[in-house]
């Protein structure tokens, strides 16, 4: 049955891909067509709720998902996972990234958890607790120009002299080990939705707090987070509005990128290989398979 619903789910995923119409088949946003995706992977079962991914090499993803404590070395050309190797018992695991032969991954309280030779048969594991002022936090990355991880803050903060109508990202210095007080990136949301006004993005609506009147709904709740290997530019999903953010380096919105609600039901993994090219993870819908969407970069 399980076999059954994963070549319905993918022969479904690429009917939608290939429905488009000539004015879609060649428009590219930041170097991808969003349009039309260059492959769709049927994730195994084991990574029905994945939450993170990063790459080794052109070939080679460590994946993660939200209850075990397991990494896992997936294979882009066999299509299947190559090992596994445990490094903590069950949590709530919600990102993960690379920086050289180390391995970090972000449980949802703020926990880093640091792999050390991740290509050996002995992990060497430090765990770090970074102090992060929310509670829920999805979304983690390296940033090799500041030499930092960037940890992204799922709910309001609202502590100290931050915004509670911001979203925050902050920095996790990896020459001290410490997080940075000031947040790397704080988001406005209400500019968020100006730009999706102004750039005729539609967003669903939503009743207003007072009268009758009706608003746009932006969640803006990260779920994944990636710096783009070529541009040095900041891509952030949000699962709930089925939206994918591109900013630049300064946090300046550029694009705002709507995802079609059945190829990605919940998206919280995004990777770029050295290459450009974009794979983004979706958790499975119900007992439906996982899938993973490859965009090939095309510069512009």
């Amino acid at each position: 049955m399980k076999n059954l619903l994963s070549v319905i789910s993918a022969i479904v995923i690429l009917l939608l891909s290939a429905c488009k119409t000539g004015k879609y088949q060649t428009q590219l946003i930041a170097g991808y067509n969003f349009k039309s995706p260059d492959a769709v992977l049927i994730m195994p079962d084991i990574l029905h709720e994945s939450s993170g991914i990063t790459y080794i090499d052109s070939i080679t993803l460590v994946c993660i998902q939200d209850e075990k404590g397991i990494l896992f070395f997936y294979d882009l050309t066999k299509k299947g996972i190559i090992s596994e190797k445990k490094f903590s018992g069950k949590g709530d695991y919600e990102g993960i990234a690379r920086v050289e032969d180390t391995i970090y991954v972000l449980r949802s309280d703020g926990t880093l958890f640091e792999i050390a030779d991740f290509k050996s048969d002995n992990l060497i594991v430090t765990s770090f607790e970074t102090g992060i002022p929310s509670k829920d936090n999805e979304g983690l990355c390296y940033d090799p120009e500041s030499r930092r991880l960037l940890i992204a803050c799922k709910e309001k903060t609202g502590k100290g002299d931050l915004s509670k109508d911001n979203r925050y990202i902050f920095g996790f210095d990896l020459a001290s080990k410490k997080l940075i007080n000031e947040p790397a990136f704080a988001f406005d949301v209400d500019k968020l939705k100006d730009f999706a006004k102004t750039n005729n993005i539609a967003l669903p609506l939503k009743n207003a707090k007072k009268g009758l009147a009706v608003e746009p709904d932006l969640k803006f709740r990260a779920s994944g987070i990636a710096i783009h290997t070529l541009t040095n530019k900041l891509y952030l999903l949000s699962a709930e509005d089925y939206l994918l953010f591109i900013f630049d380096k300064s946090g300046t919105i550029e694009q705002m990128i709507k995802l079609n609600a059945i190829m990605f039901n919940q998206s919280e993994g995004i990777t770029i290989l050295e290459n450009g090219d974009l794979l983004i993870s979706n958790e499975g819908p119900g007992k439906g398979p996982a899938n993973m969407i490859r965009y090939n970069y095309k510069p512009e």
